[in-house]
């Protein structure tokens, strides 16, 4: 166990400030001499070119720095939707977050949903709550947002001086406060004894060590979360952040003497990223990745500084850092020893929900696309690439419009291909609304030497959610049990593509009810045949039903320009969710929203902006 490292993640929405704070942090820990601007394209993590000409982070960078003996590695990850997967596989790998919220806007729909994927990994967090010199912020609506919208206990540690553009730095409320808060630190005093026994038996007279360890306690078990203030573009509050991320977050757990584990959490430039749990890496180190079945070669164990790098010799159990030589490990590998192969959990992908077709200027050039865009993909699981049977297109599927545009313009750069690309297209799926039972199917198939029968007896009907379920009636051993697996693997082969339009197939459980076997030709791969075919056909006897991903959008508009936005609104199809006087929260079809950012800015005279993040699917109208 490294006690003097933290591997931390900076968590935002979009524009709340977390590029600004990652600099900050660089310049106030000495890792830099000069802090760059986002606005100037000169951050050391937004490195990318269109990082730099969009003025937004789109790909996770990992940086290292150090503060008080302590080495921080630090992740600074995307604020848009589009490029949640970064994040989440980002958090996959961290001990702990810094939560960014803007002081005037408090929780915003990103803000609510990285929270939620920081939850899931069960990530110990701080807040940090910027902008406290903007008109308007406003501490403790902020802090209120914290407590109603992630549903968390928010203990303030802090109390800012001044407010708006007179706001000039915090007060610590734990380690040796003035008297002025005296109010301010009973209050904490009070909260924290709440949910701490050891706070609880001294809350006559708690100590600064006492009030500072349970809050470390509350933190990493996720009681609570401490709230801390700030200006990171006015250097307010910033150095005050990096003590509580040393004070508060999690040190990373693992024996450098163990048998390795460590994961690829991330790809670029044929550099693969590692988080290692246990175990020791050295350079020129053969390591066993066990899912693929193959050996890797560390060339190189480098330290990662965005796209600058240090070699070093070897890296041990809590490290991140990237290696050179991991040819074909995929994103989600675990690389091991040979003689004790482990394989780790690997970070979730979210379904593509947005597809172009994509197509090379010329004959020369579409033969090397396929290549290309493969390698677009190994970068970003998040990406899909397909072939539409009917057309022949090549189509690329992404988490958004954005996500798209990014990834072709990348494709363009890496590569210089020259291509086109089709108007954007949903993601549509297909869910059963009425089932049908005893639908029977028999695969037999006869065509010299060993021939392939099963029969199986299927019902299927709908359940609520997008998920799928299996299970078996068949008493008697009327089918055994590796064909009842066969049987299952094969539904979920049908699953890919549906009737009604090849989309892939939801909401539904079937249930195998009976069949029968014959004594030399039934085998796994007949009853998976039934199955996928069985399937198939039962599929078409039920009902099915079209639905289309919508979003959860909130725009914010000046007042004036509200009731154009609800008309523009449900001519998309949108139902209104909740309406004020400058904002309004709807759920509106995916498809609906294509271009939407240029139309919104025309019909508010620039000054209409608005966030959407996935709300599952509904039927299509």
């Amino acid at each position: 166990m490294q006690a003097t490292t933290r591997n931390l993640g900076i968590l935002a929405h979009v524009d709340a400030g977390k590029t600004t704070l990652t600099e900050r942090i660089l310049f106030t820990t000495g890792a830099v001499h000069k802090t760059g601007r986002v606005d100037a394209g000169t951050t050391v993590t937004d490195f990318d070119q269109q990082e730099r000409d969009r003025g937004i982070t789109i790909f996770a960078a990992a940086v290292s720095t150090d503060w008080r003996d302590h080495r921080l590695n630090l992740i600074d990850t995307p604020g848009h939707v589009d490029f949640s997967d970064e994040v989440e596989r980002s958090l996959r790998v961290l001990d702990g977050a810094v939560a960014v919220f803007d002081a005037v806007a408090g929780v915003e729909p990103q803000s609510e949903t990285v929270w939620r994927k920081a939850d899931r990994y069960g990530v110990p967090r701080i807040a940090f709550v910027n902008k406290m010199d903007r008109p308007g912020a406003d501490l403790d609506a902020a802090v209120a947002s914290i407590r109603e919208r992630l549903e968390v206990v928010p203990l303030v540690v802090q109390v800012p001086v001044g407010r708006e553009g007179d706001f000039s730095g915090v007060i610590d409320l734990v380690h040796r406060p003035p008297a002025s808060v005296a109010d301010a630190r009973r209050a904490l005093e009070e909260s924290v004894a709440e949910r701490h026994l050891a706070a609880l038996a001294e809350i006559s007279d708690m100590s600064d060590e006492t009030l500072e360890k349970a809050l470390r306690d509350l933190t990493l078990s996720g009681e609570a979360v401490i709230v801390l203030c700030g200006s990171a573009f006015r250097d307010r509050g910033v150095t005050e952040l990096l003590d509580a991320v040393v004070d508060y977050l999690p040190a990373p757990d693992g024996d450098p003497a163990g048998d390795l584990a460590a994961l690829v959490f991330k790809r670029r430039d044929r550099l693969a990223y590692l988080r290692i749990y246990q175990g020791t890496i050295v350079k020129g180190d053969t390591v066993w990745d066990a899912g693929a079945g193959r050996t890797e070669r560390i060339a190189r164990i480098l330290r990662v500084q965005a796209d600058r790098h240090t070699d070093v010799d070897r890296a041990v159990a809590g490290d991140i850092v990237a290696v050179a030589g991991v040819k074909h490990a995929v994103i989600g590998a675990t690389l091991s020893s040979r003689a004790h192969p482990v394989q780790l959990e690997a970070p979730r992908t979210a379904e593509p929900l947005v597809s172009v077709a994509v197509e090379a200027k010329t004959r020369a050039q579409a033969q090397r696309l396929p290549g290309a865009l493969a390698a677009l993909a190994a970068e970003d699981p998040s990406l899909g690439v397909r072939t539409d049977a009917e057309t022949g297109q090549t189509l690329l599927s992404g988490l958004g419009e954005l996500h798209l545009e990014v990834a072709v313009e990348k494709l363009r750069q890496a590569t210089g291909l020259e291509v086109t690309t089709g108007r954007p297209q949903v993601a549509h799926r297909e869910a059963v609304v009425g089932g049908v039972t005893g639908f029977v199917y028999r695969h037999v198939k006869q065509d010299g030497g060993s021939g392939q029968f099963a029969h199986v007896v299927l019902d299927v009907e709908p359940i609520d959610g997008t998920g799928f379920e299996f299970a078996s009636t068949v008493t008697g051993g009327r089918v055994p049990a590796e064909f009842v697996r066969a049987v299952e693997q094969g539904c979920r082969d049908t699953l890919a593509a549906g009737p009604l339009g090849g989309h892939p197939v939801v909401g539904l459980r079937v249930t195998l009810t009976d069949g029968q076997t014959h004594v030399k030709d039934s085998s796994e791969m007949a009853f998976r045949a039934a199955g996928r075919f069985g399937l198939r056909a039962a599929l078409g006897a039920a009902t099915l039903q079209l639905l289309e991903p919508v979003a959860e959008v909130t725009v914010n508009a000046p007042s004036d320009a509200i009731g154009a936005v609800l008309g523009d609104i449900a001519a998309r199809r949108g139902r209104i969710v909740d309406s004020g006087v400058r904002t309004v929260s709807a759920i509106v079809p995916l498809s609906a929203l294509f271009g939407y950012a240029t139309l919104l800015r025309s019909r508010t005279s620039g000054r209409g902006t608005f966030t959407s993040r996935p709300a599952g699917y509904r039927p299509a109208a």
